[in-house]
């Protein structure tokens, strides 16, 4: 697959602050790539370094094999999204999208016809004449998003787009940009800290951990085999149990069981702990089982399915157990 962003040993100082001590990363042409990570992680001085709107300390960044490090933003063919849209309110939605093709003197035919694709891409074909002020919060992002793709560029970068959406908006707004870029065929390099998000729209997640990349996968071999703790407790939820200080298991919730503490003649692997059920939380399509375990201070949490045989109560006495095949061994 051919390759569209290169970063080579790209470090990031702030003063005396190190954010980035060395990445390299290559996003191949059409993907859509997801830097995750909690705040501060180094993700969107990382994009801001793609953009232009940073120079790294040292490194080199290449765009269509093209060593684009030390290049203004407006010479790099990328545009970017932010989270506050940065629309200009005394002008329409149409001149909005408008205002790049000005600024790279595009023939006004081309402007019209390019105005009318990303219009259409959009879904904003009847609000062209409205003002900013006058949409919701979704019809703005989507002219942010319209604006940058007016021009074609080569690379979309998009930081937390979807941030200062309300939840179910953003869920609608996650799967219409996941389609547009499917459809475009761009390459899109996407910052959040929104596990689900990261995971329901990308072809791969990047995920760092104080300007380091911890883990670079598929969403589902991160989820699933995630190679730290710190992976496996940031992308979902997890119960760790460690074996020395060396030796950790990541078990996920809904691969976690319970049993009852007297149970006969198990038809499953014998329960690895024992321990008291503290907590039952109600979640819609699940139950949140919470058990403390004998002899320690750790609580697990399992999934309880509506249909499973039993539901569990607050202080009733389980048994804990797993399938070998669930269990991921991590670093610590």
């Amino acid at each position: 697959m051919k390759e569209m962003v290169r970063l080579q040993g790209i470090t990031k100082k702030f003063g005396n602050n190190l954010i980035i001590p060395h990445i390299d990363l290559t996003i191949a042409d059409g993907e859509f790539i997801t830097l995750l990570g909690p705040s501060g992680c180094g993700k969107t001085t990382l994009l801001r370094m793609i953009a232009g709107l940073e120079e790294p300390t040292s490194g080199q960044i290449f765009l269509d094999n093209e060593d684009v490090t030390t290049f203004a933003p407006y010479k790099r063919d990328v545009n970017m999204v932010f989270q506050n849209y940065a629309l200009f309110p005394h002008m329409n939605v149409e001149e909005n999208i408008r205002f790049g093709l000005l600024m790279k003197k595009v023939p006004k035919e081309k402007q019209n016809e390019r105005i009318d694709q990303v219009l259409y891409l959009t879904q904003l074909e009847d609000f062209r004449a409205r003002r900013p002020q006058q949409l919701s919060g979704g019809q703005q992002q989507r002219v942010a998003i319209a604006r940058a793709l007016v021009n074609n560029p080569k690379v979309l970068l998009l930081d937390e787009p979807l941030g200062a959406l309300d939840y179910q908006l953003r869920k609608n707004l996650q799967l219409e940009l996941k389609n547009l870029q499917r459809g475009l065929g761009l390459t899109f390099v996407y910052v959040t800290h929104d596990q689900e998000e990261a995971l329901t729209m990308s072809d791969r997640i990047v995920v760092m951990n104080a300007g380091r990349i911890e883990q670079d996968s598929t969403p589902d071999n991160i989820y699933h085999n995630p190679s730290s703790r710190f992976v496996a407790q940031f992308i979902g939820e997890s119960n760790f149990f460690d074996l020395d200080k060396e030796n950790i298991l990541a078990i996920r919730p809904e691969k976690l069981n319970i049993c009852e503490e007297e149970e006969e003649n198990f038809v499953h692997p014998l329960p690895e702990y024992y321990g008291t059920v503290v907590d039952v939380v109600f979640y819609g399509t699940i139950d949140k089982v919470f058990v403390r375990l004998d002899n320690s201070n750790q609580t697990v949490v399992a999934y309880q399915y509506f249909d499973d045989v039993k539901r569990w109560c607050p202080d009733e006495r389980v048994g804990i157990w797993w399938y070998p095949q669930d269990a991921v061994g991590v670093k610590p």
